[in-house]
């Protein structure tokens, strides 16, 4: 049995409390390892030991912060395939992804902005010879981040060191149903010579630990990324405080298919972005439309690609489709699909509980699934369901799928096929979403901008909106 520490000060240490967690993997539904419950004691050991070393990191040359997290990036290289089957049998996901994508990914993020804040630029404003303004960005002090489970490692360093390379200590908590990978970094920190104190990494439930770290009054700004029903709760709890937030809540992301897309490019991705990680991913398009003229075509080909989908155990290399993270999230999933027959949705693929040979019979497994039938409006393509399960949906112009594309409260992402550049350009500019993928999807630069509209989020994320965000600017005035 593993037994997961909090990171707190530079040191490995038990909760406060002494309580501690079960950890479930998800292939075998089995406790795997324990996790600390951390309640407000440990988040304020975590503030007292980062306010000892905040003004040191902060003065610390950006030269040198650069190479202390070029250093953590060297070492999630070299220690790849651990971290990869952490977090596959941590999170349930083929253990390909987390080796392709997830990573790799945790990396880049580290030397994508320990690289960009030696590229850092001030602004000066000459005002007619009288005086000089400069505009300075200084870190906030200390920041809180929260991270989800679904790209546990990824999202957790696509928080995390934005904030560390600007000059804050962080408070970190990463979720209680994927720690490990977290961990396995407390471990790459000590070994890099992350000063004490500068990152604390402290395990437990949203209830407990992450309520701890929003209320505290010496946390400046609140980094999220969840449930937009959490989301309003972290608004009304830091609102009154005047704190920084940046969310970053849920989808009900549109996957508009116009019949003069490239067919095959789009059927292949659209399988992709439907079910990768078991459809766990807050940019996958669960709701797909396809123009009249290809739609019987589009759903023969759909429907027989995903049935040939293989679920099963993360590990197993023909392993397509893996666990998903819990038993109640699996248990949401199934009643989803359930609401779904009710609401009159015809049923052509999965739409029910696998169960793998033991040792994994225990598991949490769910074939992708596809319905259509449905109306626009009701409760299956309107609430986000995040999980292997998706609608197909006819069109004919682009009037009507853009009134069912931006039809619900969410606005994260959407993606559009087409082979026509005015059109791609006309719909892109219409849709109501944060990111719009054109003929792709979730090719990500870590330079551009990230985040929703309506109740997909708060502010951006990604290259200098993350800087930005965890710095404050500050006018110099100089008269001359």
């Amino acid at each position: 049995m593993k037994k997961i520490l909090n990171y707190i000060g530079g040191e490995l240490l038990e909760p406060v409390s002494g309580a501690y967690l079960d950890n479930y993997e998800p292939a075998t539904g089995n406790v795997y390892a324990q996790i600390p419950n951390s309640d407000s004691g440990d988040i304020a050991l975590a503030v007292e030991r980062a306010e000892k070393v905040q003004l040191d990191w902060a003065n610390t040359p950006r030269q040198k912060r650069s190479d202390i997290l070029l250093k953590i990036a060297q070492l999630i290289d070299e220690n790849h395939e651990q971290l990869a089957e952490a977090e596959s049998r941590d999170n349930g996901k083929p253990i390909k992804l987390a080796i392709r994508v997830d990573i790799p990914r945790a990396s880049a993020n580290f030397r994508f902005f320990a690289t960009a804040i030696l590229h850092e630029s001030s602004d000066l404003h000459e005002s007619d010879q009288e005086a000089i303004n400069l505009t300075l960005r200084t870190p906030i002090g200390i920041v809180g981040c929260i991270s989800p489970w679904n790209l546990p490692l990824y999202l957790f360093t696509w928080k995390i060191v934005p904030a560390l390379a600007a000059g804050n200590c962080v408070i970190a908590k990463p979720s209680e149903m994927t720690p490990m990978t977290a961990f396995l970094l407390s471990k790459l920190c000590i070994e890099a010579g992350l000063p004490a104190g500068v990152l604390n990494i402290v395990h437990g439930t949203g209830a407990k630990a992450g309520h701890a770290i929003v209320e505290r009054p010496e946390i400046g700004a609140i980094s999220f990324t969840g449930g937009t029903e959490t989301g309003k709760k972290i608004i009304k709890l830091a609102g009154p405080m005047f704190k920084k937030l940046s969310l970053e809540l849920g989808g009900k992301n549109p996957n508009i298919i116009f019949d003069d897309c490239d067919f095959e490019q789009a059927l292949n991705t659209s399988i992709h972005s439907s079910f990768a990680n078991q459809g766990q991913i807050c940019l996958c398009g669960s709701r797909i439309f396809v123009q009249k003229g290809i739609y019987d075509r589009f759903k023969a080909a759909f429907v027989e690609k995903t049935k040939s989908l293989s679920v099963g155990p993360p590990h197993l290399p023909e392993t397509k489709v893996g666990a998903l993270v819990s038993k109640p999230h699996m248990e949401k999933v199934l009643g989803y699909i359930d609401l779904a027959k009710e609401e009159g949705g015809q049923l052509l693929a999965g739409g029910k509980q696998v169960v793998p040979d033991a040792p994994y019979d225990k598991g949490y497994y769910v074939a992708p699934t596809i319905f259509e039938g449905l109306t626009p409006d009701c409760r299956t393509n309107q609430e986000e369901i995040f999980g292997p399960v998706v609608t197909l949906t006819p069109f004919e112009t682009e009037e009507e799928v853009l009134n069912m594309a931006n039809g619900t409260d969410y606005g994260l992402s959407a993606t559009v096929w087409t082979t026509n550049l005015d059109r791609a350009t006309r719909v892109s500019k219409s849709l109501n979403s944060g990111i719009v993928w054109v003929n792709t999807w979730l090719f990500r630069d870590l330079r551009t901008a990230f985040g929703g509209v309506k109740q997909s989020g708060l502010g951006r994320e990604g290259g200098w909106h993350a800087l930005d965000f965890f710095t404050e600017k500050k006018n110099v005035c100089i008269k001359l």
